[in-house]
C-alpha cells in the first residue's frame, strides 16, 4: 500500500487522539472519571478482583452479593482470549478517552469503506462519537455498552466490503469486529446490531433479485455468516458460560406459575417481565430530543440559571443562597421514563443533513439507513406502541431477554449520522446539477424546520409539561408552576437554537452551490457548527467536573462507623443493609458479604425468594442465609443472634412436588429444624432424622470457589449449608469422594451425612469454562484458515 493511501488514516488517528484527549483532558493529570455504574461494579466485583490479583487465576464465583452467584457476568477472564490484547492496543488512550477514540475511528473506517472523502469521514467520526447518548453512557459508567457500540461500525464495514466483493478484507473486519463486539460484554447491543444487519441484508436481497445476482448474493451471505460464526466462536468460553448461567438468571424461565400471594400468574413468563422490559420506553413526542436537545426538559435533573422562574420563586421562598443550591439540580424532565441522564441528542445539523441525504444518496444505501432508523425509533417507544412491542416480545427470539427497550435507538444514532455524511459526500460531487442540489437543500430545510415547529406546537397542544416527580415540590405549588414555565422556556430556547443552527449550515451550503465560497471553507464551517452543536450540549452532562483522583476511584466507598464495627467480627457471615433498597446497591458488597446487591442478571430463584418471602419480613429466611448483622443506617446496626450459622443439621425434610409448593412452604418453616426438598430430585431414603446434642458441623476453611467443613454425629443426619445451590459447577465431596447434594429451601445446599466424623468439601468446578476454551481455540484456527481459503478462491475467481 502506498504511503499516500495511509496518510488519511494517519491524519484521522491524530485528529481523533487530540480531540479525545482535549474533551477528557483531566486524564493528562492522572485523574479518572467518576462513574456511578463503575462504582457499583467495583462493589460487586471486589472479591473476584482480589482473588485474581492474589492467585493469578479466576474464581468464577463470588460470595459478597446475593449470598453468592456465578461471576461470569460480573468480572471474568477466560483462556485463549488472544484478541483481547488487540482490543487493549486499540484502546491505548487513558479511559474514557479510549472509548471516545474508538467511536471516532470505527465510524471513520465505515465511511472510508463507503468511499467517502477522508475529510468528511473525519467529520462523520466526530459527529458520531459526540452524539450525546454515546457520551452520557460513558459518564454513567456503561462502559461495556460504549465498548460494544464502538465496534458496531467496524462490523458493518466488514459486511459492506463483502457485498462490495472485497471478500478477504470484509471477512477479516466482520470476524474480528464481531470478536471484539462480543468480547465487550454487552450482548444486548450486539443483538440490536443484528437487526440493522438483517435490514441491510433484505435490501441487498431485493437488489440481487432485481439484477439477477442471487447466486452471488448467497455466496456473500455465506461468507458473512461464516465470519460471524467465527467471531462468535472465538468467544465460546464467555458465551457458553453466559448461556448456561442465563437459564438460571432472572432472564431465564421461571418455574413459578403463582405470584407472591399464591394466586395464578396471568401469563407464564419465559424471560423478563413485561413491565421490566418496557420500563424505559421512549415517548413518541420525546423522540424530538434527537433534533431539539431539551425538548422534554433535558435530563431528569438539569441546572437552571438565576434568570429562571424556578430560581426566582425559590429565592422568594427560601432566599438566594438556597435558590442557588437547589437550582443546580432541578427536575426539568417531563417525560415518562423513570430516569434520564440526558437527552439522546444526535444534533440538529446532523438530522438536517440526514434529510438532505435522503434526496442525494444512492437508493440501496438510503433504503437501508432510513428503514433501520425508523425501525429502531418505533421499537424504542416500547409500551407507548404496545402492539409492536408485544409482537416482538412474544414472537422474536431473545427479544424478551433484554430490558430498557429505549436503547435500541442506538441504531438510529448510527444510521442518522451515516446518512448525513453520505449526503454531504454526494452534495460535493458532480453527479447532480447545482439546481437539483439547491432544490433538495430547500426541501431538507423545510422538513427539518417543519419538524421542529410541528413538535413545538404538538407539545403545547398535547402535553401538560408536568413531570412524574413534581410531587417532590408539592409543598410549594408555586414552584411547580414556575418549573412548568421553565420547561416551556427550555423547549422554546432549544427549538430556536436548532432552527438557527440548521439555517446557518444551510446558508453555507447554499453559498457553496452558488459558487460564492470554497469547498474547504464549507468543510471548516460544517465541522465547527457540528462540534459546537454537540459538544456544547454534552458538556452540560459530562465534563471535567466528573473527574476525581485515582485514589477516590480505587476506593469508591468510604466505610462508616457501622461498617468498621461489623468488620471487627472476623467470622464468616452475611450482612443486610436496610438503610435503603438492599437489592439495588453494591456498597454493602464492597465491605461485607451481602444478602443483597445490584446486578441485571442475578439468580432468578434468589430474586423470587426475596420477593415471595423476605419482602414479607420472613425472618426465618434471613436466618437461614446466615444474616448476622442488620445495617439500619450509617450509625446503627443490630446483631441477629438467631442467624443459623454456616451449616446445621435438621430433624425433618418436608417433600414438595413443585416450585410453587416449594416457595410457599417457606412461609411457615422453622429453618433450624426443618428443610424443604423437592421429592422429584431428592434421592435419599429418609426424611426424618435423629439429632442429638453432640452433633455438629463447622466451617473450617473458606474461599470463593472452595468451602471446607467438618461434621460429627452419632447417627445419619441431613445438613443444610448456608450457601447458594448452583448445579452447574458446585460439586460436593465427603472424605474426598464425590457425593450428591440437593437444592434445599429453594436456594440453599443440603446433603446426607453418615454417622461419625467426616470432612466435607464443596468445590466450584464449572466444566463449561474448559469446554469453551477448547471451542475458542478451534475457531481461532478457522480465523486463520478461512481467509487463506477465501484468498485462493478469489484468485481462481470462484467467488464471483
Amino acid at each position: 500500500m502506498k504511503i499516500n493511501k495511509l496518510l488519511p488514516y494517519i491524519g484521522a488517528i491524530l485528529v481523533f487522539v487530540v480531540v479525545s484527549i482535549l474533551y477528557f483532558n483531566p486524564v493528562l493529570s492522572g485523574k479518572q472519571i467518576k462513574q456511578s455504574d463503575i462504582d457499583q461494579f467495583k462493589g460487586i466485583s471486589k472479591e473476584l478482583r482480589e482473588y485474581r490479583e492474589k492467585n493469578d487465576k479466576e474464581a468464577y464465583w463470588l460470595n459478597n452479593a446475593f449470598s453468592g452467584m456465578p461471576g461470569y457476568l460480573v468480572s471474568a477472564n477466560y483462556e485463549n482470549d488472544f484478541l483481547k490484547e488487540v482490543d487493549r492496543i486499540l484502546r491505548f488512550l487513558p479511559r474514557p478517552a479510549d472509548y471516545l477514540f474508538l467511536y471516532f475511528f470505527g465510524f471513520f473506517i465505515l465511511l472510508m469503506t463507503l468511499k467517502v472523502d477522508w475529510k468528511l469521514s473525519i467529520i462523520g467520526g466526530l459527529a458520531f462519537g459526540f452524539s450525546t447518548y454515546l457520551i452520557i453512557i460513558i459518564g454513567a459508567g456503561h462502559n461495556a455498552k460504549a465498548h460494544a457500540i464502538a465496534y458496531m461500525p467496524i462490523i458493518i464495514s466488514g459486511v459492506l466490503l463483502i457485498f462490495q466483493k472485497r471478500f478477504l478484507l470484509g471477512f477479516l473486519l466482520a470476524a474480528i469486529g464481531m470478536t471484539m463486539e462480543i468480547g465487550a460484554g454487552h450482548i444486548q447491543m450486539t443483538y440490536y446490531l443484528g437487526f440493522c444487519i438483517v435490514i441491510l441484508g433484505i435490501v441487498e436481497l431485493m437488489e440481487a433479485v432485481k439484477t439477477g445476482k442471487i447466486v452471488l448474493f448467497l455466496k456473500q451471505v455465506a461468507i458473512i455468516v461464516v465470519a460471524f460464526i467465527v467471531g462468535v466462536g472465538v468467544n465460546s468460553s464467555r458465551l457458553m458460560a453466559t448461556k448456561e448461567y442465563a437459564d438460571y438468571s432472572i432472564r431465564g424461565k421461571s418455574e413459578l406459575t403463582i405470584d407472591s400471594e399464591g394466586k395464578p400468574k396471568p401469563k407464564k413468563n419465559n424471560g423478563l417481565d413485561y413491565d421490566y422490559i418496557t420500563q424505559y420506553s421512549y415517548g413518541k413526542l420525546e423522540t424530538m430530543n434527537l433534533i431539539v436537545p431539551r425538548f422534554m426538559g433535558g435530563g431528569t435533573v438539569d441546572a437552571l440559571s438565576e434568570n429562571s422562574n424556578f430560581y426566582k420563586e425559590f429565592e422568594a421562598i427560601a432566599g438566594s443562597k438556597a435558590a442557588k443550591e437547589y437550582s443546580k439540580e432541578v427536575l426539568t424532565y417531563w417525560g415518562d421514563q423513570p430516569i434520564v441522564e440526558a437527552p439522546a441528542y444526535i444534533g440538529a445539523v446532523i438530522v438536517f443533513l440526514f434529510f438532505l441525504g435522503i434526496f442525494l444518496v444512492d437508493r440501496k444505501i438510503k433504503y437501508w439507513l432510513v428503514s433501520a432508523t425508523i425501525f429502531s425509533i418505533v421499537l424504542s417507544w416500547g409500551k407507548n406502541l404496545a402492539f409492536v412491542t408485544n409482537f416482538f416480545i412474544d414472537f422474536v427470539p431473545l427479544y424478551d431477554k433484554f430490558r430498557a427497550v429505549s436503547s435500541i435507538q442506538v441504531i438510529a444514532e448510527l444510521c442518522i449520522p451515516l446518512m448525513a455524511i453520505l449526503g454531504l459526500n454526494e452534495l460535493f460531487k458532480n453527479s447532480k446539477t447545482n439546481e437539483e442540489k439547491l432544490e433538495y437543500l430547500k426541501k431538507a430545510v423545510y422538513i427539518s424546520l417543519g419538524l421542529i415547529v410541528g413538535g413545538f406546537v404538538l407539545a403545547h397542544m398535547t402535553g401538560n409539561f408536568e413531570g412524574i416527580r413534581d410531587g417532590q415540590y408539592q409543598q410549594y405549588p408555586s414552584l411547580i408552576d414556575a418549573l412548568i414555565s421553565d420547561r416551556k422556556s427550555l423547549l422554546l430556547q432549544d427549538s430556536l437554537r436548532s432552527i438557527f443552527l440548521i439555517i446557518i449550515t444551510a446558508g453555507f451550503i447554499y453559498q457553496f452551490l452558488k459558487n460564492k465560497v470554497k469547498l474547504f471553507f464549507v468543510y471548516g464551517a460544517i465541522i465547527s457548527i457540528v462540534l459546537f452543536d454537540l459538544v456544547s450540549v454534552n458538556w452540560n452532562y459530562v465534563n471535567t467536573e466528573n473527574f476525581v483522583s485515582k485514589r477516590v476511584i480505587d476506593k469508591p466507598f468510604v466505610p462508616t462507623k457501622v461498617d468498621l464495627d461489623i468488620l471487627k467480627d472476623k467470622g464468616y457471615y452475611r450482612v443486610v443493609n436496610f438503610s435503603g433498597n438492599f437489592m439495588n446497591e453494591n456498597r454493602t458488597s464492597f465491605f461485607h458479604r451481602s444478602v443483597g446487591g445490584y446486578h441485571a442478571a442475578k439468580l432468578k430463584r434468589y430474586q423470587e425468594l426475596v420477593e415471595y418471602q423476605v419482602a414479607k419480613n420472613n425472618m426465618e429466611i434471613l436466618n437461614m442465609l446466615n444474616t448476622k448483622y442488620f445495617i439500619l443506617d450509617a450509625d446503627n446496626f443490630e446483631l441477629n443472634e438467631e442467624a443459623n450459622g454456616n451449616a446445621w443439621f435438621v430433624e425433618q425434610l418436608i417433600p414438595v412436588k413443585s416450585a410453587n409448593e416449594e416457595i410457599m412452604a417457606l412461609t411457615n418453616i422453622k429453618t433450624k429444624k426443618q428443610a424443604i426438598v423437592r421429592s422429584d430430585k431428592y434421592k435419599g431414603s429418609k426424611t426424618e432424622f435423629q439429632k442429638d446434642s453432640l452433633s455438629s458441623i463447622k466451617l473450617i476453611k473458606h474461599d470463593l470457589n472452595k468451602m471446607e467443613y467438618q461434621s460429627s454425629s452419632n447417627s445419619e443426619g441431613f445438613a443444610v449449608f448456608s450457601e447458594i445451590f448452583y448445579a452447574k459447577g458446585w460439586n460436593a465431596y465427603l472424605d474426598g469422594k464425590p457425593v450428591p447434594h440437593y437444592q434445599i429451601n429453594y436456594v440453599l445446599r443440603g446433603m446426607n451425612i453418615p454417622a461419625g466424623k467426616h470432612d466435607i468439601v464443596f468445590k466450584f468446578e464449572p466444566t463449561i469454562v474448559k469446554q469453551g476454551a477448547q471451542m475458542a481455540m478451534f475457531f481461532y484456527i478457522l480465523l486463520i484458515l478461512v481467509p487463506i481459503g477465501l484468498y485462493i478462491l478469489n484468485k481462481k475467481k470462484l467467488l464471483t
